[in-house]
């Protein structure tokens, strides 16, 4: 038996580009971009997979796409170690492989379609596509006497499976074509003498089990334009690690026989997420052998937190002990936060990104309301509606504001 193996570092749903609640994120892109670098170099990787869900959006910023190629091309340590890298469902398959061409001669190789055919490629390294097919390549990696066979499946809903699948469009042909695609994939190239992985971003669940959790941030695969969950028991038995693209939690099904691993984001990007730990996964497998798997914490990006208080004082002190976190702050009181509160919060934490009030007895409230008397002048209905809003009064630079506002209607 060969006892040599291929060391793969796992990684996906970077969503370079993405804000939250119109706060940046470039800045911990870039840190935890070279945190993952490094990773590769510590950890003598022969390849990496990033499975899905490059960018935030179809059109992202330049500065994302020059944060992508300049990372891949660290990763690619100029040629010697393949990156393979997937479009997921925030992904533009196009935008995924318009730089193929350059990027091949670094070793760095894009499938935005399932049925992506990559051209073969020999580098000086020794970095070589053996074998090609519509979903799948076979590399030569340097340095190793064994192959490394990916079945490659970016993310594709019902319209953009046509071409792929044809025409069927339920739940169980989706899957049936998607596991006999893979199983003649398989059978034709995946034997015991190299790795075989399968690089996938698809909703994947074990049959008979509940469906994960797609969180906040994470736009639904399922239903409306989507595709369905594919049963962990679609994927052929050749297949010895499945890089899985899409969750934002790090999680793994079926470890016992193949395992699928979310590698999960690099940071979070959600309020949903701020009790969660972010990973680069390792899999360090041999041929016909079962997949080592290491999970290595990511240490950068801003910590997202979740506070709730019903004083503001106390509220304030907790923001002042966490200066270095992006805040969601719930207040819970008798009554609307006034302008003077809001204005204090916000002023104790510059990442106070939202600020909910929840107001105990608001029903009461609205019942106990004023009804709106269109007599009056609109002068006093904008005050009338400024203390409904913010139950304070408004100050002298915002009536001074409103006034001028109005006459230049007027005028």
């Amino acid at each position: 038996m060969n006892s040599e193996s291929i060391k793969i570092l796992h990684t996906s749903d970077w969503h370079l580009g993405k804000q939250l609640n119109g706060y940046p994120r470039h800045a911990e892109q870039v840190e935890v971009m070279q945190e993952i670098c490094s990773i590769a170099e510590i950890e003598s990787v022969d390849a990496v997979i990033i499975s899905g869900d490059i960018f935030d959006t179809a059109n992202p910023p330049i500065e994302s796409t020059e944060l992508l190629y300049s990372t891949l091309k660290k990763l690619s340590n100029n040629g010697k170690r393949a990156v393979i890298a997937i479009a997921g469902n925030h992904d533009s398959p196009d935008r995924i492989e318009a730089p193929e061409s350059l990027a091949r001669e670094c070793g760095i190789i894009f499938a935005g379609y399932p049925n992506s055919s990559i051209r073969p490629f020999e580098l000086d390294s020794g970095l070589k596509i053996t074998e090609s097919d519509q979903g799948f390549i076979s590399l030569a990696l340097p340095g190793k006497n064994i192959p490394l066979r990916i079945i490659l499946t970016p993310y594709a809903n019902e319209i953009r499976l046509k071409t792929y699948l044809g025409e069927q469009n339920s739940e169980e042909e989706l899957r049936s074509v998607l596991m006999n695609k893979w199983n003649e994939t398989a059978l034709k190239y995946c034997d015991d003498k190299g790795v075989n992985i399968l690089a996938a971003h698809l909703l994947f669940m074990n049959e008979g089990g509940e469906i994960p959790e797609e969180g906040d941030d994470e736009k639904p695969i399922l239903h409306i334009g989507g595709a369905q969950a594919v049963y962990t028991n679609n994927i052929p038995s050749q297949i010895q690690y499945t890089a899985a693209g899409h969750l934002h939690r790090k999680q793994i099904l079926s470890p016992d026989i193949s395992p699928v691993v979310y590698s999960g984001s690099p940071i979070a990007y959600s309020f949903a997420e701020s009790d969660q730990k972010k990973y680069a996964v390792i899999a360090d497998t041999k041929p016909s052998g079962k997949s080592a798997i290491k999970y290595i914490e990511l240490t950068k990006g801003k910590k997202l937190l979740r506070g709730r208080f019903s004083d503001i004082e106390k509220a304030e002190k907790w923001l002042s002990e966490n200066k270095d976190a992006l805040v969601e702050l719930t207040m819970a009181t008798e009554t609307f936060l006034s302008a003077e509160e809001r204005k204090s919060l916000y002023s104790a934490h510059d990442g106070l990104l939202a600020l909910i009030p929840d107001v105990i007895n608001k029903s009461e409230i609205q019942q106990n309301s004023k009804t709106i008397d269109l007599q009056k002048n609109i002068e006093d209905l904008f005050l009338d509606y400024f203390f409904y809003r913010e139950k304070a009064e408004p100050s002298d630079d915002i009536i001074a504001l409103f006034k001028e506002i109005i006459a230049e209607e007027t005028e």
